[in-house]
């Protein structure tokens, strides 16, 4: 990873993900700030994106591209067949479009394109903001494993990253890209169990958070199952078997299943290919 090097990137729409990739890559010596330019549809949120990250802006995505060695499009799931349409014709075989929106496969990117442009999707999560991501990474027809691995080693200056099948990516969406959102409930959760105990809010939860932060790194880190690092924290007649029955009467389980499955499934709706 400390040898990736990135001679001209462009953002088209500069928004969340484009300013964290932005502060990751420039900060840690992947590209210089001078080498970026950044594109949108509003002027003012456009200056500040400059202002603050020193990278060149503009209005134009055919301009942003003309020179960009990786294009990374960052646009809403509803507008992308369009934008996509307007840079066809202005990219080449030597450029990489890497695509973040969800739910656009890279089959669809390459047909609005019609162009043997090597496409590399990725799907991150919110975390990213944080450098905690977690990023699913694949490679359209015209991709090869070295485009891939560019894809994947830019994410992963923002948390973790994987290749993984295109097949696989809705539910990627309902599991990472959709599953903070669970957590942040879980967190809540446990947090208003620990205030109904007499915890102050800010306590409770500071040790909700903590330990689903915690107990994620322990999966990660000892590769363990969930269910035998759970059966470490349940002592035989203890307090947690006790707190888990509850949850299983509660259906957290099922419910969360339930969640993600129906999180995947409208993924693959987001774009009308």
């Amino acid at each position: 990873m400390d040898t990736l090097k990135l001679n001209r990137l462009a953002i088209i729409g500069a928004g969340k993900m484009g300013e964290t990739l932005v502060s990751a890559l420039v900060g840690s010596g992947v590209i210089e700030a001078s080498d970026v330019v950044a594109t949108g549809k509003h002027q003012e949120r456009l200056e500040k994106f400059g202002r603050n990250f020193g990278v060149e802006t503009t209005l134009d995505n055919t301009a942003a591209v003309l020179d960009a060695e990786v294009i990374l499009l960052c646009v809403k799931p509803q507008v992308a067949p369009s934008v996509i349409e307007e840079l066809s014709g202005h990219l080449n075989e030597k450029q990489v479009l890497l695509s973040i929106v969800a739910g656009l496969t890279t089959e669809m990117i390459e047909s609005h394109l019609n162009q043997e442009v090597p496409v590399v999707r990725a799907m991150p999560n919110t975390p990213s903001c944080i450098g905690a991501g977690m990023t699913a990474i694949c490679g359209g027809r015209w991709a090869t494993a070295d485009h891939v691995e560019l894809g994947r080693e830019m994410f992963s200056r923002i948390g973790r990253s994987l290749v993984l099948d295109e097949k696989h990516f809705d539910a990627v969406t309902g599991v990472s890209g959709s599953g903070p959102a669970f957590i942040y409930m879980v967190i809540e959760a446990m947090a208003d169990g620990g205030v109904k105990m007499g915890l102050p809010r800010k306590v409770a939860t500071e040790l909700a958070a903590q330990t689903c932060f915690g107990a994620g790194q322990m999966v990660i880190e000892k590769g363990a199952h969930p269910a035998l690092l759970k059966d470490e924290v349940t002592t035989p007649a203890g307090c947690t078997i006790d707190g888990l029955l509850m949850l299983e009467e509660g259906g957290l389980r099922v419910t969360l299943i339930k969640a993600i499955v129906e999180a995947g499934r409208r993924a693959g709706e987001l774009v009308d290919g």
